[in-house]
């Protein structure tokens, strides 16, 4: 049986010889791989060479399957080819065809077989065809996306990234960022999987970070989640520790080095501010609900960073919408079944921001020398909660229905729903907007569109 073909074609405005670099550097793979896909690496190949192996798991746990591709550098480009996984064969070329000196097309040439011949042909042929146009349609508007950007707002230099919380949802995702923007990024853990990773514990106060390593700039993520559960005092405690012990370790750490990086990038919450639907920019006073004061120490423990001198750059994070965790990915199941609906009153207002802007403002704060103090990541327009379920709803091709009363809201889930799940927040980004930052996805319905892989909503009076 012939195998069946698959291609995606992209004019790109940069050289062919910029294009293939992007794609040859370590993280490649993580930032190309949908948010919607569950696939986790188990061996990453790094950068491109011949005869580098990837091997991932796909799918969720624990039905995912192996996936092993093996790499063939080639004459403008590279072939990976499938050893073993869920294809009875597979065969993808990534082609980076020059146009002109500054402009190129993206060429993504799949051949593949399903398994089970004619049968897996007549049971998935049509949902895979779907599936790899879905995919590729993100992937291609990522690498075009992230290399115009750098084109237009380049970092000066290649940099040494420290990243703490770097398992994490946003650390994952910004470390593969990074590396893709030609950075060397210097992970943080509790738990190092390589020689290359480095153990910090804050609770005891350690972090094995050897003296000659070279660190440009701080991004400083990590933290307990606040939205995993109901907070017993127990849990509160662990939430705040979580972020003042580490903040305070990491700080003090980079202040005494002999070479102290130029940046403190420090992760804090538009939790901040007070809790009562009015807009507030970063002069705006602290709140005084929990979060507001896990906020504020957070913030706090950076302060021996910035009497070293370090520019400190506070980033007060909104909600961050991605289908791999957070918010969304809780709702997705209810309203992709058609029982989503508003939850609690729909006029309160949330602060939300893309994921790709998140990624993008914490890797320009750490070279953006008038970005500094409380900085707010969130999209220039806050929403009430009736605009973002009935948009999201909309997005998937669902009703929004089904309300969810806060009365239940808060005998499930106590003290943290009302300072997340029911927050009234309508943070805006002063500062960003006034630097003349441009927003990747300052529109909450093409933000969900891009990040779930969904076809733009057809304009209103269209038919």
């Amino acid at each position: 049986m012939n195998p069946t073909s698959f291609e995606r074609r992209s004019e790109i405005p940069v050289s062919a010889r910029e294009l293939q670099e992007w794609h040859l550097r370590p993280g490649a793979f993580s930032r190309l791989n949908p948010p919607w896909e569950e696939a986790s690496v188990v061996e990453s190949p790094g950068a491109l060479t011949d005869g580098a192996v990837a091997v991932i798991d796909v799918g969720p746990k624990p039905f995912s399957i192996r996936w092993i591709a093996e790499h063939e550098l080639i004459e403008n480009g590279f072939i990976d080819s499938q050893t073993k996984g869920p294809f009875s064969f597979w065969e993808h070329r990534h082609l980076f065809q020059p146009k002109d000196d500054s402009a190129s097309e993206l060429i993504d040439s799949i051949r593949y077989r399903l398994p089970l011949g004619w049968l897996g042909e007549i049971g998935g042929g049509k949902l895979v065809e779907k599936k790899l146009d879905r995919m590729f349609r993100y992937r291609h508007e990522i690498t075009r996306c992230d290399l115009v950007r750098a084109k237009e707002n380049p970092a000066p230099r290649s940099l040494s990234i420290l990243v703490t919380g770097s398992t994490g949802l946003i650390g994952s995702a910004l470390c593969g960022f990074l590396e893709t923007q030609g950075h060397r990024v210097l992970r943080v853990t509790r738990s190092p999987r390589s020689a290359e990773e480095i153990r910090w514990n804050p609770q005891d106060g350690t972090i094995d970070l050897p003296k000659d390593v070279e660190i440009d700039a701080v991004i400083h993520l990590a933290g307990s989640n606040v939205a995993d559960g109901r907070w017993s005092e127990e849990k509160k405690r662990e939430i705040l520790e979580s972020r003042v012990l580490g903040t305070q370790l990491l700080a003090k750490t980079m202040a005494e080095r002999d070479q102290p990086p130029s940046v403190f990038v420090s992760a804090s919450g538009s939790g901040f501010y007070p809790l009562d639907g009015e807009e507030h920019d970063e002069s705006s006073d602290q709140g005084y609900h929990f979060l507001a004061q896990v906020c504020s120490a957070w913030e706090d423990g950076t302060a021996v960073a910035e009497a070293a001198g370090i520019r400190v750059v506070l980033a007060r994070i909104g909600v961050v919408l991605t289908p791999a965790g957070g918010a969304l990915q809780k709702m997705l199941p209810i309203f992709r079944s058609g029982l989503g609906g508003v939850v609690g009153k729909g006029d309160r207002m949330m602060s939300w921001i893309s994921f790709d802007d998140v990624l993008d403002i914490l890797h320009r704060a750490t070279w953006e020398t008038e970005w500094k103090g409380p900085l707010n990541l969130t999209a220039p327009k806050p929403v009430s909660h009736h605009e973002f379920f009935h948009t999201l709803a909309q997005v998937l091709r669902r009703p929004c229905l089904v309300p969810s009363p806060e009365f239940a809201i808060r005998a499930l889930f106590g003290e943290m729903a009302d300072e997340t799940l029911l927050a009234d927040l309508a943070v805006i980004p002063d500062k960003l907007t006034k630097s003349g930052y441009t927003f990747r996805y300052p529109d909450l319905t093409g933000a969900l569109c891009h990040l779930l892989g969904k076809d733009p909503l057809p304009k209103r009076g269209s038919l």
